[in-house]
C-alpha cells in the first residue's frame, strides 16, 4: 500500500511540475496601438513552417545602409493554411512587404499582420487584414470571424 501511495504521489508531483510547460505566452510584448504598426520592405532569409508558430526571417535595409534581420511570428501551420498560406509561400530571396506589430522593446521582432508577395498577392495572418476567401469555407474563410492577431 505504501508503494502505491508513493507512486501516486510521484505521478502527482510530475504532473504538477509539468503543467507550466503547457501554458502559452500572451501578446503583451507586442504593440497593440495601430499607430505603432510597421510596414517593412525586405528580403526573405528563411520561412520556418513549424508548431507552435511559423516564423519569418527577413532583412531590411536600415537608414544607415546596414541590413537589419527581423524575426516575426505567425500562428500555427493549420491556422495559416486556413488563411491561404503554405510551407512554400515564402522563399529565400523573395522581396516582400511585411506589416507587423513590433515588440515594445524596440528589438527587430514582431507579429505578422500581413505579407505582400512579389506577385502583389497579400497573405493575411490575422488582425484587420482580410483573410483570403476559400471556396466552401463560409464566412470565416472570407475574413469574417477571424481570430485576433497574436
Amino acid at each position: 500500500m505504501k508503494k502505491m501511495i508513493a507512486f501516486v504521489f510521484a505521478i502527482a508531483v510530475v504532473l504538477g511540475l509539468s503543467a507550466p510547460l503547457l501554458a502559452h505566452h500572451g501578446a503583451a510584448a507586442f504593440e497593440n496601438d495601430p499607430a505603432k504598426r510597421l510596414t517593412l520592405k525586405g528580403t526573405v532569409v528563411e520561412w520556418f513552417w513549424a508548431n507552435p508558430h511559423c516564423f519569418l526571417q527577413f532583412d531590411v535595409k536600415a537608414d544607415d545602409g546596414k541590413n537589419v534581420r527581423w524575426v516575426v511570428e505567425t500562428s500555427n501551420p493549420p491556422d495559416m493554411v486556413n488563411r491561404g498560406w503554405s510551407k512554400g509561400s515564402l522563399k529565400p530571396g523573395d522581396q516582400v512587404t511585411v506589416m507587423i506589430r513590433p515588440v515594445k522593446s524596440g528589438k527587430p521582432v514582431g507579429s505578422v499582420i500581413s505579407v505582400t508577395l512579389p506577385t502583389g498577392q497579400v497573405l493575411s495572418a490575422g488582425g484587420e487584414a482580410p483573410a483570403p476567401a476559400a471556396a466552401g469555407r463560409g464566412a470565416a474563410a472570407a475574413g469574417q470571424g477571424d481570430y485576433p492577431a497574436r
